[in-house]
């Protein structure tokens, strides 16, 4: 067989995208103060800053959305999609939102007081963010490989389960319910094995506690079990999907990354001890229960999109994606999260600007240089993201300077990959010219979306 993993989709419809100059970057990234969010996208030649909705809908959902019901209350689009989410989580209670952040919001709200403590292998960006707005600490518990980035190890988004069971054991009082996130998307994207979360559910079910599983790439999460976990390589997609979500008592969903939609999300739940408080939450800030901020044509996207995700030729070339850039990277001495992830590749800022100290946040600024040398944009997964500026006007730091480049699915090409490789390799040559930045303006919460940068 040949050794090309060729794209496993033909293309139907075509953007045009806008070429750039280096001179005309400049002027643009000034404008934008040094924060590659408030770029326009047609300023952009590739935008990986995020695959939350970015990707393409296949022909199969494009057809779906013409038969979607539109009806305010009982819609049968409602009523498809729930069955879909059913059959795959086994959970019986369908909570639409209208993306990720807003089922955390709605479900955060309902079941958290202030004081409480939620523990998760890596909670990211939104999701601390809710928690905290509600006065609930947010405790990361990753396994130790998980914070190294050159260390290979299949699982890196496993959680560690001894300092788990110890804050149990100390804050029991304060977790209204346990969290993991799959894919571990604060730590390069990288994996929980089937048996990280079985033993996890067991020891939370030890402590009467629910578990909650952030599953916004639990399909690819399933196919790096298929691949890396031994008694799965037999196994289909589906059914490991199906064997993950039955350990949890609920899970939230941002829709937009692999359920393969431009909008959407979801809470479910298996029982419904919650259910009351969760549906009037979400009745006052997203909508009424059977659309919950979506169109119908939404919810019916959603339901083929949910089924196409699954789809191992799919997964199998998604993977392979992201190991492609990661040996261009390695070949030019660029470092990166290793293992690859399943919808990103993660630079390690360190390992370009070795030099360059914290406080001038070295993986910001490396966005700034990727977007300066081929106007590309990634995201910043370092201390403008998870730093914050305290009450006294110091600054802490994240213990990694990671550059995300997430990857839209069913959107780009191999030559697309070829040049941003190529992209990546001249401005490590180059990096001694890289300048640091200064944060001029931040709010409270998720400081990364709007801050306001200068040069060093």
């Amino acid at each position: 067989m040949p050794k090309t993993l060729i794209e496993p989709f033909r293309i139907k419809s075509v953007e045009p995208i806008r070429m750039t100059t280096r001179t005309e970057r400049e002027t643009l990234l000034e404008a934008a103060k040094l924060n590659v969010f408030k770029l326009r996208a047609e300023d952009v030649l590739i935008d990986w800053l995020t695959d939350s909705g970015t990707g393409a809908m296949s022909s199969a959902q494009w057809a779906a959305i013409m038969i979607g019901d539109e009806s305010y209350a009982g819609a049968r689009s409602f009523f498809r999609l729930e069955a879909v989410l059913q059959d795959i989580t086994g959970m019986s209670h369908f909570i639409p939102t209208h993306q990720g952040r807003a089922a955390e919001k709605v479900l955060f709200t309902a079941v958290c007081k202030k004081g409480d403590l939620v523990p998760n292998n890596c909670h990211f960006d939104t999701t601390r963010a809710n928690l905290e707005f509600n006065g609930v600490e947010a405790v990361d518990l990753v396994i130790p490989e998980g914070l190294q980035p050159s260390l290979i190890h299949p699982f890196k988004g496993n959680i560690d389960l001894a300092r788990v069971e110890e804050i149990l054991k100390k804050e029991g009082h304060r977790i209204p319910f346990g969290m993991i996130t799959v894919t571990n998307n604060t730590g390069g994207g990288q994996p929980v094995s089937m048996a990280s979360i079985r033993a996890y559910a067991q020891l939370l079910k030890q402590y009467g506690k629910p578990f909650i599983m952030d599953v916004c790439r639990f399909a690819e999460n399933a196919m790096f079990i298929k691949l890396r976990e031994d008694g799965y390589q037999n196994t289909g997609i589906k059914a490991i999907c199906q064997e993950m979500f039955s350990y949890a008592d609920g899970c939230t969903m941002s829709a937009k990354k692999d359920g393969m939609v431009n909008i959407g999300g979801f809470i479910m739940l298996r029982s419904d001890e919650w259910l009351d408080p969760v549906r009037n939450m979400l009745i006052l800030t997203e909508g009424f229960p059977t659309y919950g901020g979506l169109a119908g044509r939404d919810l019916e996207a959603l339901a083929v999109g949910m089924e196409e995700g699954m789809d191992e030729s799919y997964l199998r070339y998604r993977l392979r994606t992201a190991e492609y850039l990661g040996e261009k990277l390695e070949a030019a001495g660029v470092g990166f999260v290793k293992p690859t992830g399943g919808h990103a590749v993660y630079i390690d800022a360190k390992t370009v600007l070795p030099d360059m100290p914290v406080e001038q946040y070295p993986a910001c600024s490396l966005c700034n240089a990727l977007y300066l040398e081929g106007g590309i944009r990634g995201v910043e997964i370092g201390s403008v993201m998870f730093g914050r500026r305290l009450e006294d006007g110091t600054e802490t730091y994240h213990s990694m300077e990671l550059v995300r480049l997430a990857f839209p699915r069913r959107m780009y090409t191999q030559s697309h990959f070829d040049y941003a490789a190529e992209v990546i390799a001249e401005v490590k040559i180059n990096a001694r010219s890289i300048r640091g930045v200064k944060l001029i303006k931040q709010p409270k919460f998720l400081r990364h979306f709007t801050c306001e940068c200068a040069w060093a």
